[in-house]
C-alpha cells in the first residue's frame, strides 16, 4: 500500500537532507557553477582583449544600473562609480603627463589605506602600467630590498608614513647605481595638496585601447609581496586572472548583491584585502567602505556608521575585537555588540577557538573561511552557518572529490628533510596520506604551460622554482607547493595543521603549533598564544614554547600557572605540552594581523636575549610552571638536567 503524501514527502525531504549534509551535494554544486562561471567570464574578457580591470570599473561607470552606486566609503566621504571612474582617469593622466609612466611600467606605492592609494593603483591600470604594493610597515633594509626588486624607477608615498624613507633610505635608493646601473628611484611624496591639484587642476583622458592591449589572463597585473616572516619580502606576480577569477568567484560563493556594503580595514598592500576585497567589490559592483587601519577603537563605529553587511578578517583580527571590552552606548548605556547590521564575516586564518564566541557576541550568522596564497594556485573555502565546520579552512564533499582528486594531492611528509617524501619502492614518487590524515597540500600545475598557472616571484627564478615539484605521480608532471600541511576527513572537512617548518620534532614527535595554541586560547584567562620550538642544549628536536598573554586584569600569580600546566597536562599528548612559557604583554604581529614566530624562535629560552622584552619566562618543573631564570638556563647549559 503506497504511502500517503503527508507522510511520504517529509520523509524523502528529511533523507535528502541527510544525504545532503553527508555529500555536500549542494555545497558542491554551487563551489563548482561558481568557480566555471568565474573562469567563463575571465577567459571571455581575454578573448575580447579584456582583461585589464580597467574596463570592468568602467563598465560599471556607464551601466544604469550601477554608475550612481556608491563604490568607495572612506571617513564618511562617498565616490560613486562613475566618480571613482572619473577620478582615475585624472589620475592617469598626471601620472603620464607628470611622471612619464607608459604602459607595463611597474610604479611603486608605499601607503597606508586610503581612496588616493586606490585611485592610484587603479590610474596606473588605466595607462597600462603595474603598481609594485609595498608594506608601509617596512623600514631600513627590508624596505630598499622591496624598492630594489620591485624594477620601478618611481616610488609614491604617502605623506603619513615618510618617515619610513629615512636618511639611509634615501641615499640608498637615490644613488645613480640603485637601478643596476639605470639610475636612481625618484621619490614622490603624496599629500592632501597632490590630491587635490589632480582633482581640480588636471582633465582626465583616456587613453586609447592600444595602452592596454595585449593583456592575458596570465600576465602581471600587480607586485604583492610576501609578509617577510622567514627572510626578506618576495615579490609575487598577481595576475589580471587571479584578481577577476578569485574576485568574481568570492563575490557568487558569498551570495552577494548590490545591496551589501563590504568593509574591510585589512592593508591593501596585502592580497587579502586587495584581491578579496577591492577585488571582490569591484568585480561585482558592491560597495566597499575602507577603513584606514585596523583598530578596535574604530572597528564597530564604522561598521555600524557605514551599515556594512560584510566584514574582512585576517589572522587574529576577531581575536583582538573579542578580547576588546562590550561597547556601550555613551548615552544610555546598551550594549552595541550586537546592534550591526553584519550578515558575513570574511578572512581566513580564524582559530577555532574564537569562530563561535565571536559568532555569539556580536551577532554574526555566518563564517566564510578560506586557505589561499598570494602567489599560490588554488584555493579551498568553507562558508559555516552551523557547528559542522567551525574552524575548518574548506570543505568538498563527493562531487568535488571526483572532480579535483587529480588537480590536488595531501602527500606524505619527510619531517626531518621538510619535503615530501620520496618512496624508493615506488620510482621515488610520492605518496599520498590516507584520509583525514595530515600531510603537505599540493595542487596541480599544467606540467607543459607552467607559466599560465603559476607566475611565481620577480626576478627570482630560484625562489619560484622552489615552490614547484615535478615527477609527484608520474614523470613530469608538475604540483606547486603550499608549504603547509593539511588534513581533509572523512566529512568533507579540510583543516589546517600547520606551516612546514613551524612543526617541530620533540621526543621522536611531531609538534603541531596550531594544535597547541587553539588548545591554549580555550584556557579562559589567556587572550592569545603563539607556539614555537626552540633549541635547548644537550636535547635533540626542539622544545615546545608558548609565548602567551593574559587577558587585562589577570593576576599572572604562581597558583594561576599551577593551573595552566594541569590544563594543558589533560589536554595535551605529553610530548606537545609545552615546557617553556614566555609571558608578555604584547604579541609581535604582521601588519596583516598575523603571529610572527622567527624573532621568538631567534632568541629561545636563553634569558639574557629575552630581557630586555621585559617578558616572563617560566619552564615545565616539578609538576607546574615555575620561573627560568639564569640559575635554571646555566643547569640546562651544563646538562645537569634531562626535560
Amino acid at each position: 500500500m503506497a504511502l500517503p503524501i503527508a507522510v511520504a514527502l517529509p520523509a524523502l525531504l528529511a533523507s535528502g537532507a541527510y544525504l545532503d549534509a553527508r555529500t555536500h551535494l549542494s555545497h558542491d554544486l554551487k563551489s563548482i557553477l561558481d568557480l566555471a562561471q568565474a573562469r567563463g567570464y575571465a577567459a571571455l574578457s581575454e578573448y575580447r582583449d579584456r582583461s585589464n580591470l580597467f574596463y570592468v570599473l568602467e563598465g560599471h561607470a556607464f551601466a544604469a544600473a550601477t554608475a550612481n552606486r556608491p563604490f568607495l566609503v572612506y571617513q564618511g566621504t562617498t565616490w560613486t562609480f562613475r566618480e571613482t571612474y572619473d577620478t582615475i582617469l585624472k589620475y592617469g593622466t598626471w601620472l603620464k603627463t607628470t611622471y612619464n609612466v607608459g604602459p607595463k611600467e611597474v610604479v611603486a606605492l608605499v601607503f597606508m589605506n586610503c581612496p588616493e592609494f586606490l585611485f592610484l593603483m587603479l590610474g596606473l591600470w588605466s595607462i597600462g602600467a603595474h603598481p609594485a604594493l609595498i608594506n608601509y610597515n617596512l623600514t631600513g633594509a627590508p624596505l630598499i630590498h622591496c624598492l630594489t626588486i620591485s624594477t620601478a624607477r618611481i616610488v609614491f608615498i604617502d605623506e603619513q608614513i615618510s618617515g619610513q624613507f629615512t636618511q639611509d633610505v634615501t641615499a640608498a635608493i637615490s644613488s645613480p647605481t640603485f637601478r643596476e646601473g639605470k639610475g636612481p628611484m625618484e621619490t614622490v611624496t603624496f599629500n592632501a595638496t597632490t590630491a587635490s591639484e589632480i582633482s581640480s587642476s588636471i582633465t582626465g583622458i583616456r587613453e586609447p585601447d592600444s595602452a592596454r592591449s595585449g593583456a592575458q589572463s596570465h600576465h602581471m597585473a600587480a607586485l604583492i609581496y610576501t609578509s617577510g616572516t622567514t627572510g626578506l619580502p618576495k615579490a609575487a606576480i598577481v595576475t589580471w586572472g587571479k584578481i577577476r577569477i578569485g574576485g568574481d568567484f568570492v563575490s557568487r560563493f558569498l551570495g552577494m548583491n548590490g545591496r551589501d556594503r563590504f568593509y574591510t580595514c585589512m592593508p591593501l598592500y596585502h592580497s587579502t584585502a586587495t584581491i578579496l576585497g577591492f577585488g571582490v567589490c569591484l568585480l561585482s559592483g558592491v560597495t566597499m567602505v575602507l577603513g584606514h587601519r585596523f583598530s578596535n577603537r574604530t572597528f564597530w563605529p564604522e561598521v555600524r556608521d557605514s551599515q556594512a553587511t560584510i566584514i574582512q578578517y585576517v589572522g587574529e583580527t576577531l581575536r583582538y575585537l573579542l578580547a576588546a571590552p562590550p561597547q556601550r552606548d555613551p548615552t544610555t548605556g546598551a550594549d552595541l555588540d550586537k546592534r550591526n547590521k553584519v550578515r558575513l564575516a570574511f578572512g581566513n586564518g580564524l582559530r577555532p577557538d574564537v569562530w563561535k564566541k565571536f559568532q555569539d557576541r556580536f551577532g554574526v550568522e555566518t563564517i566564510g573561511e578560506f586557505y589561499s596564497a598570494t602567489e599560490g594556485t588554488a584555493g579551498l573555502w568553507n562558508l559555516s552557518r552551523n557547528d559542522f565546520a567551525v574552524g575548518a579552512v574548506g570543505r568538498s564533499g563527493l562531487l568535488s572529490s571526483i572532480l579535483f582528486h587529480s588537480r590536488s594531492a595531501i602527500v606524505q611528509l619527510d619531517w626531518e628533510s621538510e619535503f615530501p617524501f620520496r618512496n624508493p619502492d615506488n620510482q621515488n614518487f610520492c605518496t599520498r596520506v590516507p584520509r583525514g590524515e595530515p600531510g603537505e597540500l599540493l595542487f596541480k600545475i599544467d606540467a607543459a604551460a607552467i607559466e599560465r598557472g603559476y607566475q611565481g616571484y620577480l626576478n627570482n627564478a630560484k625562489a619560484s622554482n622552489s615552490k614547484i615539484m615535478r615527477s609527484v605521480f608520474a614523470k613530469d608532471d608538475a604540483y606547486f607547493r603550499t608549504g603547509d600541511v593539511v588534513r581533509w576527513d572523512k566529512e568533507g572537512r579540510w583543516w589546517f595543521c600547520d606551516r612546514i617548518g613551524d612543526t617541530f620534532r620533540w621526543r621522536s614527535e611531531n609538534v603541531s603549533t596550531a594544535e597547541v595554541s587553539e588548545v591554549l586560547g580555550m584556557y579562559p584567562s589567556i587572550a592569545e598564544a603563539n607556539v614555537y620550538g626552540v633549541e635547548v642544549p644537550h636535547h635533540e628536536g626542539r622544545a615546545g614554547c608558548a609565548t602567551i598573554m593574559f587577558h587585562d586584569g589577570t593576576d599572572p600569580s604562581q597558583k594561576l600557572f599551577d593551573e595552566i600546566a594541569s590544563y594543558v597536562k589533560g589536554k595535551l599528548p605529553r610530548y606537545a605540552v609545552p615546557i617553556f612559557l614566555r609571558v608578555t604583554k604584547e604579541m609581535q604581529a604582521t601588519g596583516n594581523n598575523k603571529q610572527q614566530k622567527h624573532l621568538l624562535r631567534t632568541q629561545g629560552v636563553d634569558p639574557g636575549k629575552i630581557r630586555d622584552s621585559g617578558d616572563q619566562l617560566l619552564w615545565l618543573h616539578g609538576g607546574t610552571y615555575a620561573k627560568f631564570d639564569d640559575d635554571e638556563w646555566k643547569t640546562l647549559e651544563a646538562g645537569r638536567v634531562k626535560l
